[in-house]
């Protein structure tokens, strides 16, 4: 890694500026198609910044993004950065109503966008508040949002001045808001200050120990934490190239790892796990790939290690609260998340009452940063659910874990109401909203039951009203147009009842005791567990 930048050099702009002027024509984003050098991207992200100032786009002022992974988008991420505009990534997945509430809670009037998307935007224009402008990239077919918004092409944004913006942001201002999925309503908008998001990406080049002679290569999303800063944003710490691909894809990693000769990756368990699935080769360890991120661990990771000869490391983190658990490439077995790292954070487990477990038993991980601005400066536009984040002056991680004697910390459980499904968070609320939608459906629950893949699948209980019938298969078909598809249930039961509460909730813990049943329907499968 090049030399530490001190705090108030932590914004995306001066260390692009910095690592330009030091790397000059080194490759910084490399695709199957170009190899666009740190002073490109550089010279490229004043443009944009100079031409978004020019369209009267202010510091501080949310654009919200739907892209995928182009190196137009790191480009226009760097930009919005320079400039001190809030950028607001978007899950490309996303339609319906996460889709509206997202655009409308961001209170952005500027979006910048796929023309693939357009049509999901027209199905929620009319339930939009602020948005006035759209930019779109590629050919816009959809007359009716023309009538609606004020539609330009990607040109506008990019004027003939590479002059760098002066006075940009500081380290304490906002550099982004990043919807995570509510786990008790409608999903959050955390707000990321410039060092949170430096000081979050600064963890790859430490566990990776990465430097400029290294190819990262990682296929995640741009519009997600992981893919735009642990792996684009730390590679431009480290000075390092980053790889950009579409998508990940199992058949095609190994190869696209051996033509570009990357030495580095991070990827989710789940996609770790896949690749271990896959039948085995003789050709396996002959890869350039010496080193892997993997998050969570799965227990077979000694043998993904000696089968792919690479080193592994793991780590825990979240958007609201940075990564304050770290490990290095000598993990003492596959299950831990990493030990506290104390230079820069407090950490403590504790219970409902917030008080301190002892070793070994499990409680909430709650955080404080030993420097200001490492973590979430709030909720966007949600001072409540702000306050409940940190009461009694704890930011509370909503994860539970336990920590052994020698300091390892192991994840547990999450405390909400939460889904974890292949490195997405899905609130259980909002597809519940979904399927309340059907006329058919009376009660519902959802949760999560663990996955062959690691982490967890979506599961849905359903009661039916009253002499409504249901088939599970058009159940799925009702939702898919309405929910981004990780969130559409693997997993459907129709059952007769629901075991309640005294109150009257609905006991979820039995219900994931109980998981899949035989009378359980498969969406993968296509039909029930009992007639497999």
């Amino acid at each position: 890694m090049l030399a530490p930048d001190a705090k108030s050099e932590q914004t995306l702009g001066k260390v692009l500026a910095d690592r330009a002027a030091r790397l000059g024509d080194k490759p910084f984003i490399v695709t199957d198609h170009a190899s666009h050098s740190y002073a490109e991207i550089d010279a490229w992200s004043n443009r944009l910044a100079n031409g978004l100032a020019a369209l009267g786009i202010a510091p501080g002022e949310t654009v919200l993004v739907m892209l995928t992974n182009t190196v137009e988008f790191v480009a226009l991420w760097c930009g919005l950065g320079k400039l001190g505009a809030i950028e607001v990534p978007v899950n490309t997945a996303y339609r319906g109503d996460i889709f509206a509430h997202v655009i409308n809670n961001s209170g952005a009037t500027t979006m910048v966008v796929e023309a693939r998307f357009l049509e999901r935007l027209a199905e929620v224009a009319p339930r939009l508040e602020t948005l006035e402008r759209l930019i779109v990239t590629g050919e816009s077919k959809i007359e009716s949002l023309g009538k609606r918004f004020e539609i330009a092409g990607w040109d506008v944004m990019e004027v003939d001045n590479e002059t760098p913006i002066a006075d940009g942001p500081r380290h304490l201002d906002l550099k982004a808001v990043m919807y995570t999925s509510g786990t008790t309503g409608l999903s959050k908008g955390v707000m990321i200050t410039h060092s949170h998001a430096y000081n979050y990406a600064a963890c790859g080049p430490d566990l990776l120990e990465l430097g400029a002679d290294d190819i990262y290569y990682a296929p995640l999303p741009l519009f997600h934490i992981a893919g735009q800063w642990a792996v684009v944003y730390a590679a431009m710490i480290a000075g390092a190239s980053a790889v950009l691909t579409d998508r990940f894809s199992i058949e095609a990693f190994w190869d696209d790892v051996r033509r570009h000769g990357a030495t580095a990756t991070f990827l989710l368990g789940a996609m770790a796990n896949f690749l271990y699935r896959q039948e085995p080769r003789g050709a396996d360890a002959d890869n350039p790939l010496k080193k892997a991120l993997i998050v969570p661990l799965f227990p077979e990771i000694e043998d993904f290690k000696r089968r792919f000869d690479c080193q592994v490391t793991t780590t825990y983190g979240s958007t609201e609260v940075g990564v304050p658990v770290t490990a290095s490439f000598d993990l003492p077995n596959a299950r831990v998340c990493g030990r506290v790292k104390d230079e820069l954070f407090e950490v403590r487990l504790v219970d409902e009452d917030d008080e301190e477990v002892p070793v070994g038993t499990v409680g909430e991980l709650v955080v404080r940063p030993r420097e200001p601005w490492l973590v979430m400066a709030g909720y966007w536009r949600d001072p409540e659910q702000t306050e409940v984040a940190w009461r009694n002056l704890w930011l509370h991680s909503g994860d539970t874990m336990y920590r052994d004697e020698d300091g390892w910390l192991y994840f547990s459980d999450r405390l909400a109401d939460c889904i974890r499904r292949r490195g997405e968070n899905i609130s259980s609320l909002e597809v519940e909203n979904q399927l309340y939608a059907h006329d058919a459906v009376f009660e519902c629950a959802v949760f999560g039951v663990p996955s062959e893949h690691t982490e967890e699948d979506v599961m849905a209980t359903l009661v039916l009203k009253p002499g409504a019938g249901l088939e599970p298969a058009d159940l799925i078909a009702f939702l898919k147009p309405r929910m981004p598809s990780f969130m559409v249930p693997r997993y459907v039961n129709i059952i007769d009842a629901l075991s309640k509460t005294p109150t009257g909730k609905i006991q979820k813990t039995d219900l994931r005791a109980q998981g899949v049943t035989p009378t359980t329907w498969d969406r993968e499968a296509g039909k029930t567990r009992r007639s497999s």
